[in-house]
């Protein structure tokens, strides 16, 4: 698979091995990153530096185990829309200010939107779909299914293409 020139050209085979580092312990010490990629700790402070300015690293964060603060209860949630145009941009303003919904993505297909929602029992599932998603205007359709078990999640991205 071929990638954007731009980043060909700007990633070389230490920079992919320091964003896998970086995507497997984003909170290891550039001295520790220095020694997994076979760079000193200040070539890595650059590299870093300059891969952030770039736009390729957007920002760090701690991964919380949602079921150990209470949030066991995972959806994957379908929205469909009465029309296009304005709804969408009403819809997207409104599910933004939703804490409970993760991620939201506007999709091709039989909905309009996929939401990935998480809630401390199915009662509060429940009310966040129906009585706060589906007040939002334009909502003509809500469809839910209950994740029961995870088999893979990953925040990682792969990079063997940029090889």
């Amino acid at each position: 698979m071929k990638t954007d020139k731009h980043i060909d050209s700007m990633l070389d085979a230490s920079d992919v091995r320091l964003l896998a580092a970086m995507q497997a312990d984003a909170k290891a010490t550039h001295h520790v990153l220095g020694e997994r990629v076979h760079l000193s700790a200040s070539q890595i402070s650059r590299r870093v530096q300059r891969l952030e300015q770039a736009g390729l690293i957007r920002r760090y964060v701690a991964l919380l185990d949602p079921a150990s603060i209470g949030l066991g209860v995972r959806a994957i949630t379908y929205v469909t829309l009465t029309r296009h145009g304005d709804e969408g941009s009403v819809f997207e303003q409104a599910v933004a200010d939703v804490d409970a919904v993760l991620e939201c993505y506007s999709i091709a297909g039989d909905a309009d939107y996929v939401l990935q929602i998480v809630a401390t029992n199915l009662q509060a599932l429940s009310e966040q779909v129906f009585k706060r998603l589906i007040r939002i205007q334009g909502v003509a359709n809500i469809r839910s299914n209950i994740m029961l078990a995870c088999i893979k999640s990953t925040t990682a991205l792969p990079l063997g293409h940029l090889a």
